[in-house]
């Protein structure tokens, strides 16, 4: 499959997961919550495609961690089924599948941070570019934090379903965590694969 063809696949099936998950959600206000990432993006890069094209590896991973985004929005990441499978076989104390949301919110976010200040700034390939990669994943980790508790100041009961610790005090630290672990992990595995991608994106 042609490149192209490719991201046309990836648009077309983000478009129809996120129609889906706008169908009646679990709560509409964690929905638009989860899903607003996936809208800001759709509005970046479709105006940018053809003058700023991201590497085909960017664009899976992207599409791939709007998929989790999605349908989290849609169940809540307290109630997906696939979460509540894992709790029940497993005999674990809480639904999980937030906890891969936010490796993700690391893991996806550090190659996009490394591929702009790669192709945007005078930073080469190294430490410092891994360094800066995971810390603007764990910074904007830390910021969703915080728009998840000002979120609770403003709408009080109404946003517990967008918070989702499920009765963890230490939710927020785990979620963190999980974001710069994810980062770490992706720079770490995904170097390679993504300069090589990176190369084809600018021929």
């Amino acid at each position: 499959m042609s490149e192209k063809n490719e991201k046309i696949l990836l648009l077309t099936a983000t478009l129809v997961i996120l129609t889906w998950s706008g169908i009646t959600p679990t709560d509409r206000l964690t929905w638009f919550f989860e899903v607003a990432p996936v809208l800001i993006g759709l509005g970046l890069l479709l105006p940018t495609a053809d003058r700023f094209p991201l590497s085909m590896l960017l664009y899976r991973l992207l599409f791939l961690h709007g998929v989790i985004l999605m349908i989290g929005g849609h169940y809540t990441y307290a109630e997906v089924p696939i979460g509540d499978w894992f709790r029940d076989t497993f005999d674990l104390a809480r639904n999980h599948y937030d906890r891969l949301g936010h490796l993700a919110q690391g893991f996806v976010p550090a190659i996009l941070a490394r591929e702009i200040l790669l192709r945007k700034t005078a930073l080469t390939r190294g430490s410092w570019l891994a360094f800066l990669s995971i810390s603007v994943c764990l910074a904007f980790s830390a910021f969703y934090e915080l728009l998840e508790w000002w979120s609770a100041l403003v709408l009080g009961a109404d946003a517990n379903a967008v918070l989702g610790t499920q009765g963890d005090p230490w939710d927020t630290q785990w979620d963190m965590f999980l974001a710069l672990l994810g980062a770490m992990l992706s720079t770490a595995w995904l170097r390679g694969t993504h300069d090589r991608s990176l190369r084809r994106a600018l021929r």
